[in-house]
């Protein structure tokens, strides 16, 4: 009973933090509850077909497919591939974490996990379409331009500071989930 109010610390403090906003004003209780069933809703749109196009990816494309064209040796093809496969992806921030495990798994590249992840938040083509709509081509395009070596060279630079044996240990973690 310990380990599991441990491991679900932060949801139990939520849910008292929530009951006590509810009884200090009513209002803005139900508009917390309705805003966390709101995201709840979401999530459970957006999470179930990312799973399964996971454990589709991780059955169908063997590990040497992965480090032949994003591995250690991919070079400007692995980071192309990258951004590719991360502009055209679907979906909010969150559904992209699910996939870091299994990239690692199949031997991707450190700096290629991390351009994926930066490539999914910054230059995803849906998000790109979506900020022309609001904002203007010219904004969007300057953005873009700046936007696309920085990711590259965000994620390059943080493998470099890394050290090797950290690597190692997040793809330990990641073998065992």
């Amino acid at each position: 009973m310990r380990k599991l109010i441990i491991r679900y610390k932060f949801f139990l403090i939520m849910i008292i933090f929530t009951l006590i906003i509810f009884m200090i004003n009513h209002d803005i209780g139900i508009n917390v509850l309705n805003t966390a069933f709101s995201s709840l809703l979401q999530m459970l749109t957006v999470v179930p077909p990312i799973m399964i196009m996971l454990g589709l990816m991780d059955v169908w494309i063997p590990r040497e497919k992965f480090m032949k064209h994003m591995g250690e040796s991919s070079g400007i093809s692995g980071i192309l591939i990258t951004i590719l496969i991360a502009s055209i992806a679907a979906g909010p921030m969150y559904a992209a974490f699910p996939f870091i495990p299994v990239l690692m798994r199949k031997g991707v590249k450190f700096s290629n996990i991390l351009l994926f992840m930066n490539a999914w938040c910054v230059i995803k083509i849906s998000t790109l379409l979506f900020e022309i709509s609001g904002i203007g081509i010219t904004f969007t395009f300057w953005r873009f331009v700046i936007d696309l070596p920085g990711v590259i060279i965000i994620s390059l630079i943080t493998e470099k500071m890394m050290k090797k044996d950290e690597i190692d240990n997040l793809y330990a973690l990641a073998e065992n989930l």
